[in-house]
């Protein structure tokens, strides 16, 4: 008879791991979408099942099942360009799910969240403005990102405006400027907490995180595959000082200092 101990050793340890990260409860997704640390291969990019044009902005409180269907805008929302006044796609209430989606072209502000969500399989072929921005203002809110992509990014993925905790996790992005920036000039700020952990990151690309120093932010950073960078050129964790009148915030140093940005070079690996 054959033995199953070892695999439900692995999951046990996968779903340890996952909330030593922050990660409880509903936001834990089943195992199918968390391949082993150091995986070899990429997951594929799923194939849309059928498209479905967005004219209007969707409201999601609970949980939306886009069964893989591919989701763009058009009429006012068929704009990928990098207009800061663009509507989503989608908007989040707080503690709704959004899942098993494709983001296709034109994807104009992706999604928001106004509060804790969870985005999982969500799949961004061709990233807008930004692929997802988080606005809730409680200190207790978790925005966890279980599993998908995103591609062609021009600055940034994920747009970290409010409080709380961001868990990016068995991730991977493409073609891109920042996966993670959190907000360096918004008008609100906050101690900004994020947790990047078994993702996979292909070349080009400028920065995997940004943070405000100032504002007491954290970036940890976790079995982090780098693709494509053979002479280092993307910057792991970026730390700034940021504002809330709106200027530019000011880049103050890179690399791991166990304050802000928070990994050691054996978290890193390239290929």
């Amino acid at each position: 008879m054959t033995s199953h101990k070892r695999k439900t050793g692995r999951r046990r340890a996968l779903v340890g791991g996952l909330s030593a990260l922050g990660i409880t409860g509903a936001a834990i997704v089943t195992t199918s979408l968390l391949a082993p640390a150091g995986a070899a291969t990429l997951p594929a990019w799923p194939q849309a099942k059928g498209s479905t044009p967005v004219a209007t902005t969707i409201e999601v409180a609970g949980t939306y099942d886009g069964k893989l269907k591919r989701f763009a805008g058009t009429g006012e929302l068929g704009s990928d360009g990098q207009s800061e006044s663009q509507q989503p796609l989608f908007v989040l209430q707080d503690g709704a799910t959004l899942k098993n989606v494709v983001i296709g072209t034109p994807a104009a502000d992706g999604v928001h969240c106004l509060g804790s969500c969870t985005l999982q399989n969500v799949w961004w072929e061709n990233v807008g403005e930004d692929a997802a921005t988080f606005k809730g203002t409680s200190k207790t809110a978790v925005y966890a990102v279980h599993g998908g992509g995103a591609k062609g990014a021009s600055d940034k993925v994920f747009q970290f405006n409010g409080a709380g905790k961001l868990v990016v996790n068995r991730f991977q992005v493409a073609d891109f400027g920042k996966l993670v920036r959190s907000c360096g000039n918004c008008k609100k700020q906050y101690p900004r907490t994020i947790l990047i952990n078994d993702v996979d990151i292909t070349a080009p690309g400028k920065s995997i995180v940004g943070v405000n120093a100032n504002y007491r932010d954290t970036a940890s950073l976790r079995n982090v595959r780098i693709h494509g960078d053979t002479k280092k050129k993307i910057k792991p964790c970026t730390r700034f000082t940021g504002n809330d009148t709106g200027k530019e915030p000011k880049e103050i140093g890179t690399g791991p200092d166990g304050t802000a940005c928070r990994y050691a070079a054996g978290d890193l690996s390239y290929d």
